[in-house]
């Protein structure tokens, strides 16, 4: 049976108490304290204010488009059912927005991270992301991670001039490495950002020392977990990869429905007022008990890695070593120049020197992890037509 949790009498009153006498927990950051690149653009107005400018330029990016044919986690699926990485920002974006106004956080720079976090993540997910660290790494010595991508692709391949607000809680969102307690840590200036993005690029273990600077950006940090928690067995299910009734997780529950009320509710309840985020020991023991199962049933399923490492890892060993060498020789008719190059150059947002100039094993790396799945597959056919290496999809009715 179902178990919702509600909030304490005691603090929903206080809540509701806090709301009406106008005293309400002023810990959100203030717009006023927002950071850019260049100071002198994207000044806030009474009606645009400066994290909605943010919003704005990520879903106007052109690589927004493309979360929705991204896997998230079941890839080869024709299945209209399945989470794709456009449906799992919007999750991610809802559930944080939610605490964040419980909380009484700044919902605007809550949204600009959380629907900016995903954006530099390859095709494929976390599978393509592993395979395309390999690649950069043998040619390079520098890794590939798709938070710092999604960093690179709103900073440096389009120079929106995001705030740094903003791409600290895209840095630092890692979903992966789930905390009790999350307390932000001051960030001062760009010169100390960029220094830990480059310690990201030499060293993948940086990744997980990432902290968020703001309330908002651990808020964010902890709600893609409970995004993905429940909504992955649903998909799961619906793959015949897992039953119905396979799973046990104690007070958080284990369905979708009941993992994302309960988590929430135990973080409003836990955080309320205070300068971090936290949930009590026993539901974060669960959500750690949630989040080992899924990787034991589902992420390391035999039928999800083995297709993958089969037949997208040698596909993309291939078509970077192509990209790569039509980079180098000039192939101009190349799709590297023709549907990349020329494409970024294109955007409104000008580079202070030619994107042409960046470093090659660079420019493939941002070419690859743009592609949705299928046009990854289109333009492995394209450039490998007699190739055996083939991706088959199961689709509806097989």
């Amino acid at each position: 049976m179902p178990r919702y949790e509600r909030l304490s009498e005691g603090l929903a009153g206080r809540m509701q108490s806090d709301r009406e006498n106008n005293t309400l927990p002023q810990v959100a950051f203030k717009d006023t304290g927002v950071l850019r690149r260049d100071p002198d653009r994207d000044k806030a107005s009474v009606w645009r204010t400066a994290f909605i400018r943010d919003i704005d330029k990520i879903m106007h990016c052109p690589y927004y488009n493309r979360y929705s044919d991204k896997t998230q986690v079941f890839s080869f699926y024709k299945n209209d059912d399945i989470t794709r990485r456009g449906l799992h920002v919007q999750l991610v974006s809802r559930i944080a927005r939610t605490i964040g106004r419980a909380l009484n956080l700044n919902l605007d720079l809550i949204e600009a991270i959380a629907l900016g976090h995903d954006i530099g993540h390859t095709p494929f997910g976390h599978a393509g992301e592993t395979f395309l660290d390999e690649l950069i790494f043998a040619e390079t010595g520098r890794h590939f991670s798709h938070n710092i991508h999604s960093v690179r692709v709103l900073d440096k391949v389009f120079p929106y001039n995001i705030s740094l607000q903003t791409l600290n809680g895209i840095a630092s969102h890692d979903g992966e490495m789930e905390l009790s307690e999350y307390h932000p840590k001051p960030l001062e200036s760009f010169e100390e950002f960029d220094r830990l993005i480059e310690g990201c690029y030499i060293d993948k273990a940086n990744v997980r020392k990432l902290v968020p600077s703001t309330l908002e950006g651990c808020v964010m940090r902890i709600s893609d977990i409970i995004a993905y928690l429940g909504k992955d067995r649903q998909d799961a299910e619906r793959t015949d990869i897992v039953e119905r009734g396979d799973f046990d997780d104690g007070v958080i529950g284990t369905n979708n429905a009941e993992i994302i009320n309960n988590l929430i509710v135990n973080i409003i309840e836990n955080s309320y007022g205070k300068p971090y985020i936290r949930m009590d020991n026993e539901h974060f023991e669960a959500l750690k008990k949630a989040k080992a199962d899924n990787y034991e049933r589902i992420y390391k399923s035999k039928s999800i890695e083995e297709s993958l490492h089969s037949t997208v890892r040698p596909m993309m060993r291939e078509m970077y070593c192509r990209l790569l060498d039509d980079l180098k020789s000039g192939n101009t008719e190349s799709p590297i120049f023709t549907h990349h190059i020329d494409f970024v150059k294109g955007s409104y947002y000008q580079h202070k020197k030619p994107y042409e100039s960046t470093e090659p094993n660079q420019i493939v790396v941002d070419y690859i992890a743009c592609m949705t799945d299928d046009y990854f597959v289109d333009l492995y056919a394209h450039l490998f037509p007699e190739s055996d290496l083939k991706i088959v999809y199961k689709g509806y009715f097989d």
